[in-house]
């Protein structure tokens, strides 16, 4: 099952083997969903809108769950902790908090960005919290106290960040046309990507760890081995900027989400495309 979420205020569930539309749910959002996630168990789907609110649905029923209401400005980015007890959220108030999922209770905020938090995301140990933003930094955190562990200094605005399924890469993209590689223990760069030709927007592991997948406003997506930094192939359809890509838990489908509404999949061992449509507009 693939989610995504738009300008239409709406959330989509998909039939991953046939593109058929399984279920929708209007959200709070009265300015579009910037972000969905699942959580680990499949069971919640949290949605970030730009109406500052998440809401929390119930997959099996679509019932709404929680509405999360703290942040001042737009939510960017949502994720859920690797145990599924715990909501990260960043938004245009350059602040981040965690929230209680069973309860809806916000937990901490964790303030120090000086622009948008534009990406979040949870160690696979839990115990730690990356944060990217358009200040051109990446920020580790210690999700027990809050406290920063680093601070990570991009040569642009950051879009996103992702872990490797070990916990021992972190990687960014952002508005340097760059995909960095970094050591989340210290971090320190290990290395940098170059192939794109336009910010990069979104960045994604594959679950063995061993393929990053890239992609944004130059309408391509690019295939990465980890190990050695080499491109291993790109593919270039998209008729807008790829805002979103999400491995399939084999690692054998790529999705990826553009502007332009189109919603693709792809096999990842040749590229290929499998399968595209068109999610509806708003009006």
């Amino acid at each position: 099952m693939l989610a995504s979420g738009g300008l239409d205020n709406t959330i989509r569930l998909w039939d991953m083997g046939n593109g058929r539309e399984l279920a929708s749910w209007l959200a709070s959002a009265f300015n579009g969903v910037a972000s969905v996630a699942f959580s680990p168990n499949g069971r919640i789907l949290a949605a970030g809108n730009e109406d500052n609110t998440i809401n929390l649905w119930d997959v099996a029923n679509g019932h709404q769950l929680h509405n999360l209401a703290g942040h001042k400005f737009g939510v960017r980015s949502v994720a859920f902790s690797p145990d599924g007890q715990m909501l990260a959220s960043g938004g245009g108030d350059k602040k981040i908090k965690l929230w209680d999922v069973a309860s809806g209770h916000e937990l901490r905020t964790l303030t120090g960005h000086k622009d948008v938090v534009t990406s979040v995301v949870f160690s696979p140990d839990g115990r730690t919290l990356a944060s990217g933003s358009w200040d051109k930094t990446i920020k580790l955190w210690d999700v027990a106290s809050g406290r920063m562990l680093h601070n990570l200094k991009a040569q642009g605005a950051v879009e996103s960040v992702a872990f490797s399924p070990d916990g021992r890469t972190l990687a960014s993209g952002g508005d340097d046309k760059t995909v960095k590689l970094w050591d989340p223990a210290n971090g320190h760069e290990l290395r940098t990507l170059a192939g794109h030709s336009e910010l990069v927007h979104t960045v994604a592991f594959s679950p063995d760890g061993r393929t990053l997948a890239s992609g944004g406003n130059d309408l391509t997506i690019r295939f990465w081995d980890v190990a050695s930094g080499s491109e291993l192939r790109s593919v270039a359809t998209h008729t807008g900027s790829i805002d979103s890509l999400a491995f399939s838990p084999d690692g054998k489908t790529l999705a990826s989400g553009c502007y332009g509404n189109a919603i693709k999949l792809w096999d990842v061992a040749s590229g290929r495309e499998l399968l595209s449509w068109i999610a509806p507009r708003a009006p």
